[in-house]
């Protein structure tokens, strides 16, 4: 998946546009992502479908499948905001909150479905969901080389702009190591039962964890060989066109709109 999605960023019909005014999109809309209601991230979000899908040409099998693990991992954190539990002699204090009369003692305890929790969770999945469109936006249309450009514009410390350049470099190490050791497995018939299953797993994760450190030794000692100072630099070929006057109209005005309408429900 690392190398499909660097491969788009490559070759996406956004792809020569300035990395600068894409950048500049995608913190708007993740900005107005973070202060907007529930409507207004639902538009967010389906705006950057039209986007990244229709625009920028990443098909769409690949795009939505990208959402779900993140909205999974937002889910899974939806139990802890809804359900609600008080004594049972405190529960005619919350009875109002209670969520169409969803409760049930246990042990002196009444668990709750808390119509502030829905309310909560609600605005926690359209905020997650913008966020991440608005994220997902920039990796798939901007090669990471060029948003590194960006930052270092930005006036971004250059140790985190490193950190940021090792990290992603090792991502796609780390996953292409992970794909070798499961093909091996998998010919091996490593898994066909839950305990070899089980065993395959651990067995991967501690060649993980070997490989990776040789790995990083192996660049450590790559970069003192290359007399590294402490800065990493990352260069571009490519010729950007100038900005697109339609696209950037389009862009100004659905956040102008997006944001009034914001403003609009809150009141």
């Amino acid at each position: 998946m690392s190398n499909r999605i660097d491969a788009l960023a490559h070759s996406n019909r956004l792809r020569l546009l300035p990395p600068g005014q894409k950048t500049g999109f995608a913190i708007t809309l993740l900005l107005l992502a973070l202060v907007s209601p529930p409507p207004v991230q639902l538009l967010i979000s389906l705006w950057l479908v039209v986007w990244t899908v229709g625009y920028a040409g990443i098909p769409a099998g690949t795009y939505l499948p990208m959402l779900l693990p993140p909205m999974g991992f937002a889910v899974t954190s939806l139990p802890a905001i809804v359900i609600n539990g008080v004594a049972n002699d405190a529960f005619a204090g919350v009875h109002s909150d209670v969520w169409r009369g969803l409760s049930q003692p246990v042990a002196g305890w009444t668990l709750y479905i808390s119509k502030l929790g829905l309310g909560q969770a609600l605005v926690l999945l359209t905020r997650s969901l913008a966020a991440t469109s608005a994220l997902f936006f920039l990796l798939l249309t901007t090669p990471f080389s060029e948003l590194i450009q960006v930052l270092r514009k930005l006036a971004v410390p250059p140790l985190l702009l490193d950190l940021m350049v090792y990290v992603y470099g090792f991502i796609f190490t780390l996953w292409a190591i992970v794909d070798q050791i499961a093909i091996a497995q998998h010919a091996r018939s490593g898994y066909t039962s839950w305990r070899r299953s089980l065993r395959s797993l651990g067995l991967l994760v501690g060649q993980l964890l070997e490989r990776s450190l040789a790995s990083y030794r192996g660049l450590a000692i790559g970069l003192a060989a290359r007399g590294f100072q402490g800065d990493l630099r990352v260069v571009s070929c490519v010729q950007h066109r100038r900005p697109s006057t339609r696209l950037q109209a389009e862009a100004i005005t659905g956040c102008v709109l997006l944001g009034v309408l914001s403003i609009g429900l809150d009141r």
